[in-house]
């Protein structure tokens, strides 16, 4: 099993870079994300996250559910309904 994590991307490369690679927030923090599965995702949309990829898109209402679900679990630490703080 595998754990997929939803952020929201930031930031998209630059034209001419060789990988899409791009800023995705996740509760607060920014890490440095592989775009190559889901090139079409922009600023403000929502990915899900594994191992530094994203292997696919989700709207901002099921990236909600997600984040109230953690917070239903008790592991809210850092986690925000709205990550755009």
């Amino acid at each position: 099993m595998c754990l997929g994590v939803p952020g929201r991307v930031v930031e998209k490369p630059r034209a001419g870079e060789a990988m899409a690679w791009a800023n995705v927030e996740f509760a607060g923090v920014r890490r440095r994300v592989c775009l190559a599965c889901v090139p079409e995702a922009e600023p403000g949309d929502y990915v899900i996250v594994h191992a530094g990829i994203a292997i696919s898109k989700i709207d901002a209402e099921e990236a909600q559910r997600v984040f109230a679900l953690v917070k239903a679990l008790g592991d809210n630490e850092g986690w925000s309904s709205d990550t755009r703080q």
